[in-house]
Formats: structure tokens, sequence, C-alpha cells
């Protein structure tokens, strides 16, 4: 076994395999792969989804996008139900368009799915590829790395969590979210409209979400590509959720340093946020240990990509892969209060990365949205 794979089983969360049971309703699971590059100061974003796959209902389909550099977009669609797979007890999954393969839909070796696999993809927990191409633009890109896995959703000595928390095991709670990894290494190259970039050990991350709900709004922070700090990821989001008949809103904030997991949930923490329509977002988060404070700022006008919605995929959030971060984390020192009467705490970690992704998404986004 290699060592990465050996790694991967060792932090492999909870949802990592496919969630759809079979049956005829709304359903949707969608993956995200992220690398980013700290040479060129850009990123590749990969979303994959699934929309009802047992097919033959309006919106049965699946969709791949990539927002590259500069936030350029790319996208196809692969309406063929049946030319999907997804791994129902790990991390797995691919879509294939032209093919001279007239077997069920599988993982392949990277090098038969060179041979055979004109458009398409695939991916799991230690290896992405694929080949895109939009014959309307000649817009195109083709891919392949490995990833090393470093992180999970957790502590590095610990079973891993669900990003959701307990309740995400039950279907009350949707659409469901799991961060698989927060933290990873990459190998490999990557075809951006005739640009080759090649890279080795560049932080790669990936999550995925699914349910038969679809998220009101939301919003997303995350980097693992600090000034200075190779041993740090983040991820941020909140948003409103179905939760059985009601709408309920909750955020968490969820850090990697080091080898140990900050956590700042609902089960265990205050969290609080101020987000704007666009350009500015910040959450504060406090338990009995710790507290952080997250600022994410943007110039950049975004780019929209597509989502699931209960009519099918729409153009309903707004990316960037080029924000500013400021994170700071704090740990409280016993009882002690200052003169202020504020409880006394000493500073952790103060990080900052301008190549933090930062996402709003669903509506309505006409006001700030304070909580």
């Amino acid at each position: 076994m290699s060592n990465s794979l050996s790694k991967y089983k060792s932090i492999q969360t909870p949802h990592s395999g496919y969630h759809w049971d079979g049956s005829y309703r709304r359903f949707f699971e969608g993956w995200y792969y992220r690398i980013t590059l700290p040479i060129h100061q850009q990123s590749f974003a990969f979303m994959y989804s699934i929309e009802d796959p047992r097919g033959g209902q309006p919106y049965s389909g699946g969709v791949a996008q990539i927002l590259g550099p500069k936030d350029q977009y790319l996208c196809r669609t692969f309406p063929d139900v049946n030319k999907f797979w997804a791994d129902r007890n790990k991390l797995g999954l691919g879509h294939w368009g032209k093919t001279d393969l007239q077997i069920k839909p599988e993982y392949l070796a990277p090098e038969a799915f060179d041979n055979h696999i004109e458009e398409g993809y695939q991916a799991t927990a230690t290896l992405h590829q694929g080949y895109l191409h939009d014959p309307g633009s000649g817009k195109h890109c083709y891919w392949q790395y490995e990833i090393q896995p470093i992180y999970g959703w957790g502590n590095s000595d610990s079973i891993q969590k669900s990003t959701a928390g307990m309740l995400s095991f039950l279907p009350i709670f949707e659409p469901g979210w799991q961060i698989l990894m927060s933290h990873g290494l990459a190998t490999g190259w990557i075809d951006w409209n005739d640009q080759r970039y090649d890279f080795t050990e560049v932080p790669a991350y990936t999550e995925k979400n699914w349910g038969g709900a679809f998220p009101q709004k939301w919003f997303w922070i995350n980097c693992n590509c600090f000034q200075g700090e190779s041993d740090l990821a983040l991820t941020a989001g909140g948003g409103k959720r179905g939760v059985l008949w009601w709408m309920e809103s909750v955020a968490m904030i969820g850090i990697h340093y080091r080898g140990k997991f900050y956590e700042f949930a609902p089960w265990n923490s205050q969290v609080t946020w101020h987000i704007e329509p666009w350009g500015y977002w910040k959450m504060q988060a406090k338990n009995s240990q710790f507290e952080v404070e997250l600022i994410g700022t943007t110039n950049t006008p975004g780019t929209y990509v597509r989502t699931p919605t209960a009519k099918g995929m729409a153009f309903c959030c707004r990316d960037t892969t080029h924000g500013e971060l400021r994170l700071q984390l704090r740990e409280f020192l016993g009882v002690n209060i200052d003169k202020s009467g504020k409880q006394r705490s000493r500073i952790i970690l103060e990080a900052e990365s301008s190549l933090c992704g930062l996402e709003v998404g669903g509506g309505p986004w006409d006001e700030v949205w304070q909580f």
C-alpha cells in the first residue's frame, strides 16, 4: 500500500462514500477539489455534481466545472447518468463523456483513462485526472495529479469527525456537508488552454455536500496556503439549511494547525458573523478555551458558478480564489480577568493569505447578513 493511501485510510472522514440510496426523491451530491499554486499565485477549483441519478427526471445529469487562473470559468455537462460512477464506501467518483469503452463506468488506471476517455474525469482521495473541452469557445483543461493527504477533519491521531456533527448521520439536516481533506499535497500537472502548470507538493483540499433539499443562502471561507505557515488549514462557513420542517442558521470554523484541530461549531461554541453581499466576510467564535477571528476581503468581482437548486443547476453562487484573509487564534488563560473585565488570553496564531477562497451563495444578498 502506498504511503499516501495508508495515510488516507487513517484520516478518512465520515461521509466519504456516495450517499444516494437508489430512490426517486430529489437528490444531489457534489464534490469540490482545489489546488493552490503559490509560485503562480493562482488556484484551480474543480466542482463535480450529480443530480437525480435515477435518470429520466427533469434535472437528471452531471456537471463538471472549473474555476481556473484569474477566476476564469469552464463548464461541461454530462447528461447521461449511466456514465457516472461513485464508491459507496470511500471517496471515489467519475463521469465519462466520449469513450470507446462499452463497459459500466468504473475507476480506471490512469493510463487506461488516458487511452479511452476522450472527455470526463475521475477523482479519488489520492488521484485526480480528467479532460474537459468546450467546442463552442475552444477552451479546454487537461489535468492529472496525485494527492498526499495530511489532515482530514479532526486531530491527526483521533477518529475523524463529521463536519456537521453527529446529527449529520441522520437525514434531518439538508444539505449535508463534509470536509473530506482539509489539507494535503498535490503533485502533477494541469494544462489550461495550452498553458501548462507543473507542480510538486502544493496545497490541496477536498469537500462535498449532498441531500434532497437545497441550501437557501450560505457563505464559505477556505484557505490552506498561508504566508510563512505551511502547516495550517482553515475552512469556515455558514448558511440556512433545512431541519425537518423549519430552516435554521448555522455556522462553524475549523482550523488544523501543527497536528491539532480547533473546532468552533454550534454544539461547542458561540459563532457570529457579518457578511456583506460581496467583498467582506467577518466571523468570530469562542468557546471555553479559545477564540478566533477571521476577516476575508476581496476587490475582485468574482465569478458566478452553478450550484444545485430545486429547479436544477443555476448560477446562484459567487466565488473567488483571490481573497485576502487575516486569521487570529487566541487561547484563554484560566480565570484571569484584565482591567476591562475581559478574560485574559494569548495569541496562538496570526496568519495571512492572499489566496483565500471566498464565496456567497443562494440569497437574497441585497444587504449585510449578521448573526
